[in-house]
Parts: C-alpha cells; structure tokens; sequence
C-alpha cells in the first residue's frame, strides 16, 4: 500500500484547546446593615396613623349622613301623612254636603222653580218669583248619606253645632194664595208606595 504524501501534508492537525484559568479571588465581608434613621420609622407611623384618622373620619361622616338621611325620610313620611289629613279636611268643607247644611243653616233653601241670570244682556231667566217655604231636601242629619268626612265638623254659622246634629226647624211660609210651593221635605229617605 502507497500513501500520497501530499495528501498527510494537506491535512493540519488538530489543536488542543486549554480552558482558561479560573482566577479566584477573595470576597470580602458583607458590611453591616446600618439600623433605619429615627426620622423614617416617624414618617411610616404618622402616614399609617393619618391613613387610619382619614378612614375613621370618612366612615364617621357615612354613618351620620345615613342617620341623616333616616331622619329626613322619617320627616318626609310624617308630612305625607299630614299633607293627607289636610287634603281628606279640604275635600270634606268643600263637599256638597257640607255646603248644604251650611247653606240650610244660613236659612237658605232650594228653589223648585231656579232662575238664572244671563251674563250677555243681564236678563233673568226664570219664573222670576221668590221661593216661599222649606227647602225639600234637608241638608242636615236626614234623607242623606252620611259623610264621614265631616262628622264632627262644625257648621259655619253655630260652631257648637255639626252635621250630625239636631236638624233646623223648617218654617214653611205660604204664598199669597195659601200653597206652598214645594214639596214636604222628605224626613225618613224616600216615599215608597205601599204595595199588597
């Protein structure tokens, strides 16, 4: 067997690498940790005290505007309640019931035959003749259901007496002719015809 001896020449030889050497060296001590300064420890215990103050104070002030605001609901409720009384009051004077037996008290009566003036011209329409007697309705305690509205309210012209009181005496004045122009008042409800 021949061996080319260009072909052992051509090929370099390989190279050992070393690993660089380690240089160790000596670490020194670590320094002491130096105690915190007085002033940070006083910072840190003021703002978590202000933190908490501020807390407290804020919860304070929910809980009294909540206390606040129970009572104003209360209050609004109480005006609710009043402004009720006050408006059933209103509708009870301004029934017409209640207008009636004032009007009956004051010796006003119903006219059968009404007139009515017209505001255009100013001519009265009507019969034009005064009304003689008693009213047939009695306003007052008969022939009316009664309202509980204005039980015990007084009436304007005798504040000792109320609707519920003893009915005014009915005076029936006759006309010139000796009739009475209305009817009787109707005293216990309306006239039933009697049957079999």
């Amino acid at each position: 067997m021949t061996v080319n001896a260009t072909a052992l020449t051509a090929a370099p030889a390989p190279r050992w690498q070393t690993s660089p050497r380690r240089r160790l060296r000596v670490v020194e001590a670590p320094a002491r940790r130096r105690r915190p300064k007085l002033m940070y420890g006083i910072v840190a215990v003021l703002g978590a005290t202000a933190i908490g103050a501020a807390q407290m104070t804020l919860s304070i002030m929910a809980t009294e505007s909540s206390y606040e605001l129970s009572s104003l609901v209360s209050q609004q409720r109480d005006l609710t309640y009043q402004k009720q009384i006050l408006y059933d009051d209103v509708a009870g004077l301004s029934s017409p019931q209640y207008l009636a037996a004032n009007a009956a008290s004051l010796g006003m009566v119903i006219d059968e035959s009404p007139n009515y003036l017209r505001l255009s011209d100013g001519a009265l329409l009507g019969a034009g003749q005064m009304s003689y007697g008693a009213s047939s309705v009695d306003a007052i305690n008969r022939g009316t259901v009664p309202n509980a509205l204005i039980t015990d309210t007084p009436l304007v012209t005798d504040p000792d007496a109320t609707i519920e009181g003893a009915p005014v005496e009915t005076v029936v004045v006759m006309g010139p002719d000796g009739v009475a122009n209305t009817p009787p008042p109707i005293t216990d409800g309306l006239p039933t015809p009697s049957t079999h």
